[in-house]
């Protein structure tokens, strides 16, 4: 049962910053920051007005099945549209716990992605690029924009390691149940005995920090520069362009050497670093709020194995919730992925209701 306060608070809270935001006495980063809470509060505030409502419908409907005058019609009338409220009030009351769940303060963060081939060799990173392919699609589907970091590529095509940034509204609450070992089962196109191989890709979601976010201190810091390497150790320029850093107290590395300048090289590797030194602090708090791990869906830990896409039966499963989807391909062109999404989101959302209550 949800305190009817709540409720209350969530309606004067919505006509207070409607008030606020028609004024015209509000600066423009206040007014942002508003109008970004009211929109959040619009998609529940009919919800909210509904519920305040049930229980005077249920004292009127009580009093008509209790009247003993009223004719057998009315009576039964009065049964069915109570067990309606009933049901609606049950939906109204779920509705309002997941909005007043607690919300992980990096959901509307932007997002620095990882991939890395794992085990399986080359096939491993044929998989690699197949995934940065899927996400490729899913962030066109959303309209998100998709920025390259680093590229390795291997031999066989595919990719040792990609790191990617997505910008966009709430990415991280999207892109970070991702973060785990994928895992694919496949028949190699080089297999002449038709057997199927089992490889692994490491996906690292982490939510963009900016420098408000951590405090790095250059004192923290060990910045090497060296010459940018090619395929095969060729040199594929004369300066010293690439740049290594070091984070002294956490011991984490960053490698930048995509770029020609010196001074994006460093830029690019700051944004990975500062991300990876938040996702670790976060990692640790989490680790602490012991409660907190526990209604995450997986931990986003990448040793995790969270999802198998099985080839030969065209089909891909999440094991952190046991669903199989018997689309593999349209899961891979991003059709689908919103579905599995979905479910994640729900089983998540469960898990803290039930910790709520």
């Amino acid at each position: 049962m949800i305190p009817i306060q709540k409720v209350r608070d969530i309606i004067s809270k919505h006509d207070t910053l409607e008030k606020e935001l028609s004024s015209g006495k509000i600066d423009s980063k206040s007014f942002a920051e508003k109008s970004r809470e009211y929109s959040n509060l619009g998609n529940i505030i009919i919800v909210a007005k509904e519920y305040l409502k049930f229980d005077q419908e249920k004292i009127d409907l009580e009093q008509i099945l209790e009247d003993k005058n009223n004719d057998t019609e009315i009576i039964k009338l009065a049964e069915k549209d109570l067990k309606e409220m009933n049901q609606k009030k049950e939906e109204h009351e779920n509705k309002l716990k997941i909005f007043l769940l607690p919300k992980d303060a990096d959901d509307e963060k932007n997002a620095i992605v990882e991939i890395r081939a794992g085990t399986g060799g080359l096939e491993a990173s044929l998989f690699c690029a197949d995934l940065f392919r899927m996400y490729e699609k899913v962030c066109s589907k959303k309209k998100w924009q998709l920025e390259i970091i680093n590229i390795s590529k291997s031999d066989a095509g595919g990719f040792k390691e990609v790191i990617f940034s997505v910008n966009g509204d709430d990415i991280y609450s999207y892109l970070k149940y991702e973060s785990g070992v994928h895992r694919v089962q496949r028949i190699p196109e080089t297999e002449t005995q038709g057997r199927v191989h089992t490889s692994a890709a490491t996906v690292a979601v982490l939510p963009e920090a900016e420098e408000v976010d951590v405090l790095i201190k250059d004192s923290d810091l060990r910045i090497d520069v060296f010459r940018a390497g090619g395929p095969g150790g060729q040199s594929v320029n004369t300066t010293d362009s690439a740049v290594r850093i070091t984070h002294l107290p956490s011991g984490i590395v960053v490698s930048q050497q995509d770029e020609k300048s010196q001074h994006k090289n460093k830029a690019k590797a700051l944004k990975i670093l500062r991300s990876r030194v938040y996702e670790a602090e976060k990692r640790r708090k989490d680790q602490e709020r012991s409660d907190s791990r526990r209604s995450q869906i997986g931990s986003g830990d990448r040793s995790e194995r969270i999802r198998t896409y099985n080839f030969p039966q065209g089909r891909v499963t999440d094991h952190r919730i046991n669903l199989t989807l018997h689309k593999l391909e349209e899961f891979l062109s991003g059709e689908i992925h919103e579905e599995m999404n979905q479910q994640l989101r729900l089983k998540e959302q469960n898990i803290k209701l039930e910790n709520l209550n």
